[in-house]
């Protein structure tokens, strides 16, 4: 019989309760027990909905407090010295700090999961790391589930994975591979418990085997899986690979001595026709047919054909049908959206209508197509109906598309001649201070933006607190002597959302949340038809905001790249496309803003590096279309207006001259967690606009003095000349509280400004 799994299921439970849970542990209003209570009753809410569904191969162990890649780093001993851990078990303070830092320690740094939103906590190796079993998470959520006579699959993430993608030091680039016998030796212990245990499969993620690796990461993932097969003969290991496809790591993976391989057949469908011919006979292929990275309803019938085509080759006990990778990139149940618009509802599926997209097309393998002809029937009509619905469709926004011309995506001067008229025009100091854009989403600006919502409030109401907390945010900047402001985005839910929800051919779920790193959520827009701005979407609130002060205020919009990134896309147009008609739309309310007044507009793209294909080959591509769809939306203005954009927790080694190309005045980058080590990406390249790398991790809940962002400032000195650098922190400020956000920015521009007193004596 063919069988089915899914990869791994939501975490933070259809109503956040994890969310709610961990913050409120954070903060003292619940205690370690509470935590556990609720990680328990979510955890074996999620196991018996799989089991309902059909899933054959359960996942345990993918259930997280923070992340996955954090829970390797406990389970394997590989805690920085900073964290003072003195062996055995981590507990959870250690944990959380790791995480997230606190007062005494900076967190670990943050990155995006391979090409997704979400963030996972790199690890910190370095030569000679030992590793160490130290953490019982695998073990106990395993014998939970079979408790309650659920049995499980558990999950880890493979020992490759975990080595490449540790954070790149100097000291351990070279000597990665020399730590595989150390790492192997847990995963082997680790592997010999789960099996005493009863667990009779292990899922072993591996996506860095869709990466471009080099031999001697090609001769380590041999070596490590002859050491697991030789210690753990008789387990069955599946290897799970996802986001892109095998290519030219195919025979190494279908090589590897383990049970079973499984393959995303969603991002690379056309592995299927090389992976087939070249599967050794003991080895069972998992297809990933169910996209989890979508919310659209799976083309049963087109699914089947290529489900078919494997069972005709390898026969039925040795094809899975899966999810395409883990659903943790998908909302919850559909089931709980009351107020989607009925039609496109319809076209949709979310984690818990995924898994059963999984069951029935194995229920056609095994029992024939007749079987599931009514599934077939109602597949064919939403195909259908996405194809010819005139919701989706918009001739205006099409014909826009062709009318783009090259001279559209380019400012009228170069840096240097703009450069003269915007220090002309705006005045400013050196070592300019700004900040990114949001500001503290109190508890009172959240009330009010859900009694607008619900209607118990009327719309003057909403606006007038709205404009009495940007007056406090203007009036607190002004008192620090920011030199360029934002009015705070208090009217603002989230920098994707608010914007989607002014655009056509957008929707929104109610309860569509995915996690994006720790207990941080996001309710992604539906993007499910043609792209484009109806009325201005910001003019109102900037204008308002520069009516308060004589300082510049900055005009503050999302990118089309990060926009489309940070959606969930229709699937049947390419990206491009949809990214072109995206910036169309930005563009048209940039042209407004500078109509209204603003001299400097922000445009965010800090999903720019995150959507670069896994694969070298592919991103001349993506990086053409990105960049173009930025200079769409930016190129409108005159050169007298100062055109910024931010980016966060990338590696931009990889597309700094593309960075350069978007030919932004002002770019803000994260460096702080990184201790400025970011910027090695500017050490060859010789970026020849601005730019503010952050100074305040804003991500920990910790106040950085003014001495540590002068060091921060003096590392950056060192890469970038001081004409050109900004000071701001790393991100927006929304999920920082005032306590912290106050003494924060003022010694920001403390810093700042010592370093401008300390430049000139310099001088002198």
């Amino acid at each position: 019989m063919v069988t089915t799994s899914s990869l791994g299921f939501p975490r933070v439970g259809v109503q956040r309760e994890l969310k709610k849970t961990i913050e409120a542990y954070w903060k003292g209003a619940a205690s370690e027990a509470d935590l556990q209570d609720t990680a328990r009753t979510l955890r074996l809410r999620h196991w018996t909905m799989q089991k309902e569904a059909g899933i054959t191969h359960i996942p345990s162990n993918d259930f997280s407090f923070y992340d996955h890649v954090l829970d390797t780093c406990a389970l394997l001993g590989t805690v920085p010295p900073r964290y003072n851990w003195r062996g055995g078990n981590i507990d959870s303070q250690t944990y959380f700090a790791m995480a997230r830092g606190n007062a005494q320690v900076t967190a670990m740094d943050m990155s995006k999961w391979f090409d997704t939103n979400y963030h996972y906590i790199v690890p910190e190796l370095q030569k000679g790391q030992t590793f160490t079993l130290s953490s019982n998470k695998p073990f106990d959520e395993y014998q939970e589930a079979k408790a309650a006579g659920i049995e499980t699959r558990p999950v880890l993430v493979g020992p490759m994975t975990f080595l490449i993608i540790a954070k790149k030091t100097a000291d351990f680039t070279d000597c990665r591979c020399t730590l595989v016998p150390g790492i192997v030796a847990v995963y082997i212990e680790a592997l010999k418990k789960l099996q005493s245990l009863g667990a009779r499969f292990v899922q072993i993620d591996e996506p860095a085997l869709v990466l471009d690796l080099e031999d001697r990461y090609k001769d380590a993932y041999k070596t490590a899986y002859k050491m697991i097969r030789a210690a753990v003969p008789d387990l069955n290991i599946i290897i799970t690979t996802y986001f892109d496809g095998l290519r030219d790591n195919t025979d190494l993976a279908v090589s590897l001595p383990v049970n079973g391989l499984h393959i995303d057949l969603k991002r690379a469908p056309d592995q299927l026709e090389s992976v087939l011919p070249k599967l050794p006979a003991d080895k069972i292929l998992s297809l990933g047919l169910i996209d989890g990275r979508n919310i659209w309803k799976n083309d049963l019938r087109a699914s089947l054909d290529v489900a078919e085509k494997a069972v005709k080759a390898l026969g039925k006990d040795r094809v899975i049908v899966s999810t395409s990778c883990s659903l943790l990139h998908t909302p919850n149940d559909l089931d709980q959206e009351t107020t989607l618009d009925p039609q496109i509802k319809s076209w949709m599926a979310f984690a818990r209508q995924k898994l059963a997209e999984v069951a029935t097309i194995a229920k056609g393998l095994n029992e024939g197509r007749g079987a599931i002809a009514e599934a077939l029937k109602a597949s064919d009509a939403v195909a259908q109906d996405r194809k010819t619905s005139a919701r989706i469709h918009n001739q205006a926004v099409q014909a826009a598309i062709k009318a783009i011309t090259p001279a559209m995506a380019s400012r009228q001067s170069p840096f240097p001649v703009r450069r003269i008229k915007q220090q002309a025009a705006l005045k400013l100091p050196t070592f300019p201070t700004t900040s990114i854009g949001s500001f503290p989403q109190t508890e009172n600006i959240r009330k009010a933006r859900a009694d607008f919502k619900k209607g118990s409030i009327e719309t003057a109401a909403y606006e007038t607190a709205m404009k009495k907390e940007i007056e406090h945010v203007v009036r607190f900047q002004e008192k620090i002597d920011m030199d360029v402001l934002v009015h705070g985005e208090a009217e603002r839910n989230d920098m994707v959302e608010y914007f989607g929800e002014q655009l056509e051919g957008f929707t929104f779920t109610r309860n569509g949340w995915v996690q994006s790193y720790g207990s941080r959520c996001v309710k992604p827009p539906v993007i499910f038809g043609d792209v484009s701005r109806p009325a201005p979407m910001t003019v109102k609130w900037s204008s308002y905001a520069q009516s308060l002060t004589a300082k510049p205020m900055k005009g503050m919009l999302t990118g089309p790249i990060t926009i489309l990134q940070w959606s969930f896309v229709r699937d049947d147009q390419p990206r491009s496309q949809t990214a072109r008609q995206i910036a169309l739309a930005i563009r048209d309310e940039v042209s407004d803003l500078e109509k209204a007044g603003i001299r400097v507009i922000q445009i965010d793209e800090p999903a720019i590096r995150e959507g670069l294909p896994l694969r070298r080959a592919d991103w001349k591509t993506y990086l053409a279309w990105a960049v173009e769809a930025f200079k769409l939306s930016s190129c409108s203005v005159k050169d007298e207006t100062q055109i910024h954009t931010h980016m966060c927790y990338s590696e931009f080694n990889d597309i700094i001259d593309s960075v350069g190309a978007m030919d932004a005045d002002v770019i803000s980058i994260e460096t702080s967690r990184s201790q400025m080590e970011l910027l090695n990406a500017f050490v060859s390249y010789k970026y020849p606009n601005e730019i503010g790398p952050g100074v305040w991790d804003i991500h920990s809940p910790r106040v950085p003095s003014a001495e540590e962002m002068t060091g921060l400032l003096e590392k950056a000195e060192k890469v970038i000349p001081s004409d050109q650098l900004w000071v701001n922190p790393d991100c927006g400020l929304k999920t920082r509280g005032w306590a912290e956000v106050e003494p924060s920015l003022t010694n920001l521009v403390k810093a700042a400004k010592g370093l401008r007193e300390k430049r000139k004596k310099a001088a002198a």
